[in-house]
């Protein structure tokens, strides 16, 4: 089973990283939720096609482009000859559709009709797959993968896959005859070469350093470390303990991720740590693990070529 990987939003990882040390706006605040809770729903998903025979391909969160048009694929699987598109939702509570529409039970305020966004997805996709010169079956499904789901007044043919039928669903996909495994192949690296690289629909909201709340986060609780005693940082609310060279890569990473123009330095991560651990600590820390550029009072810190990789369109 050949897979494109998938990997964390880079707007999923953004927002996290900005909620610790901002107050988020309520509208990025319900945004990074809807990511998360969206991205862990995802997650499941993966987990459930693992069992799939070899012969299937995966390929995991595809961004293209077709028409001038933007689409995303969430999950996409060659198997035999046949595609299989899945647009997963983690929807939780009761939901009811009435003329077409669909609508929270508990708040009766309507919400996007899932529907639609699978058909604009499949319509793009047979555009794309007549231009690589492929006419294959196209079959689209609404993955609904949260167990506390359920959806009321939905008609008999609606294309969706509920929470107690994606056992048998799996297991009717694993019966589906082998089919001509090179075309596949190739079918799956013409989309893999035709994925977006970003995403041009980031939305993130405005943000400076000075704005941002400086310290060490906790791994555990989220909170800020307070307590360096003896190469261990210590949460003063959980009271889980880290090594403060763990501790110290992480922070440099948010700082990275959320100002990928400034250079990384010992005394810019000193004061993003919020003074924890002497400029000599931190010094030691990006030394061994960050390749160092210039010399004296203008060296600065990069990382090592072979963790620039972009990992977001791999195949393994």
């Amino acid at each position: 089973m050949i897979n494109r990987l998938r990997f964390e939003p880079k707007e999923l990882e953004m927002l996290r990283f900005l909620s610790r040390r901002l107050e988020l706006p309520l509208k990025n605040e319900n945004q990074y939720l809807h990511l998360e809770k969206g991205y862990a729903g995802e997650q499941h998903f993966d987990r459930e096609l693992q069992d799939l025979p070899d012969s299937c391909i995966i390929l995991n969160d595809l961004l293209l482009e077709n028409s001038n048009t933007h689409f995303q694929i969430d999950t996409l699987l060659i198997a035999g000859g046949t595609i299989f598109i899945f647009e997963v939702k983690n929807y939780e509570g009761d939901y009811y559709i009435e003329n077409e529409r669909w609508y929270s039970l508990l708040s009766k305020t309507e919400i996007k009709n899932p529907l639609l966004q699978l058909q604009r997805s499949e319509t793009l996709l047979r555009g794309l797959l007549k231009e690589f010169g492929y006419h294959l079956p196209i079959k689209s499904h609404l993955i609904f993968i949260n167990p506390g789901f359920q959806l009321y007044q939905a008609p008999i043919n609606i294309p969706a896959v509920f929470p107690s039928q994606l056992n048998r669903f799996l297991e009717k996909l694993k019966t589906i005859p082998n089919a001509a495994k090179s075309r596949n192949l190739k079918l799956a690296e013409q989309l893999n070469a035709r994925c977006l690289k970003e995403n041009p629909y980031v939305r993130i909201p405005e943000y400076t350093y000075d704005l941002l709340r400086k310290g060490i986060i906790c791994s555990s609780c989220t909170s800020f470390l307070a307590r360096f005693t003896q190469g261990y940082l210590t949460c003063g609310e959980c009271g889980s303990k880290e090594k403060v060279d763990t501790a110290v890569l992480r922070s440099v990473k948010e700082f990275a991720v959320l100002f990928p123009d400034r250079k990384i330095t010992t005394n810019t991560i000193v004061d993003w740590c919020g003074g924890i651990g002497s400029g000599k600590v931190v010094q030691r820390i990006l030394v061994r693990n960050y390749e160092k550029k210039g010399r004296g009072k203008a060296s600065y810190y990069q990382a090592c070529q072979r963790e620039e990789k972009v990992n977001g369109g791999q195949m393994d």
